[in-house]
């Protein structure tokens, strides 16, 4: 099933087509698509032999990363503690395939459990990962527009209201009115007022690899950009539970108007996603789920 109506999802034809014609070099290498359990909501993932990977966008939101990731994961790949997929080819359309892509490598591991980890030391080391990346020098990065991760939390607003509105006819868990107040005290703190950094976004447990020693990549930079660093202390909730999470939160620092912030950011795209993948995508209808309950028991 689609996980959304206007998705547009490559095949494993086309990106063999895509590979010969525009990589010669990995003509002659086997093209697999990942199983079904580890994929995304923003691309369709194909192995390309044992060291490469296939980025294919799958929505049209998301078909800027390519050249995002193109530019600016090269500039900042050195300055970080663990491995980053920087492009290694930027794919033009073509065998009726209509976007952009990127051939990246293959980084071995396994990601984190998806809907909680209560692991101390990865808490660590993500937020490491994390002060590094907002210690990048933001001069000339992209600044995240309104209504994206690292803008103000108030240009969220109307679409969490609107969410608010399409969860009261269902039973989530949670009180709607609890989701409510919480939102409102999250949208009190103050605006982030001093310079911008570099934030991922979307430090979610799928974006993160991990292999007998902890944290050994970062992956899907899609919210890249520059603005207030909330998004990235919003880990300490969208993925890790139990002793981690305070690990998290006072590992990556920042003041109790960033947290307040942080946890607006793990509010809103939880409100809007849970009736967004309800029937499409269970798993993160239920990860919203779980991030509105943390939510509202962090502010009680």
């Amino acid at each position: 099933m689609p996980i959304h109506d206007d998705e547009i999802r490559a095949t494993v034809e086309q990106v063999r087509r895509l590979v010969a014609d525009q990589c010669p070099q990995w003509a002659d290498l086997p093209v697999t698509p990942l199983p079904g359990e580890l994929e995304g909501t923003d691309h369709a993932i194909f192995r390309i032999g044992e060291t490469l990977a296939a980025r294919m966008p799958k929505i049209a939101w998301a078909v800027e990363q390519a050249d995002s990731d193109a530019r600016w994961l090269p500039v900042l790949a050195s300055r970080l503690p663990a491995r980053i997929p920087v492009p290694l080819h930027v794919g033009e359309p073509g065998a009726d395939y209509p976007w952009r892509w990127t051939v990246v490598p293959w980084i071995a591991g396994i990601t984190p459990p998806r809907l909680g980890c209560d692991d101390v030391m990865l808490a660590r080391q993500v937020a490491d990962f994390v002060r590094a990346l907002h210690r990048v020098d933001p001069d000339g990065g992209p600044r995240k527009p309104p209504g994206s991760r690292g803008s103000a939390l108030r240009h969220a607003d109307g679409g969490v209201r609107r969410a608010l509105a399409r969860l009261a006819d269902h039973d989530d868990g949670f009180e709607v009115a609890a989701a409510e107040a919480a939102w409102e005290a999250c949208l009190a703190a103050p605006d982030w007022d001093r310079d911008p950094v570099w934030i991922h976004g979307d430090l979610q447990a799928g974006n993160l690899i991990i292999n007998g020693r902890g944290l050994a990549a970062v992956i899907d930079f899609g919210a890249l950009g520059v603005g207030d660093p909330a998004p990235d202390v919003a880990p300490a909730l969208w993925t890790f539970t139990g002793a981690a999470r305070p690990a998290y939160r006072e590992e990556v620092g920042y003041d109790d108007a960033t947290w307040l912030r942080a946890c607006g950011w793990a509010l809103a795209p939880s409100l809007t996603g849970i009736d967004y993948y309800r029937h499409t995508f269970p798993r993160m209808a239920e990860h919203g789920r779980r991030m509105v309950r943390a939510v509202i028991a962090e502010l009680a």
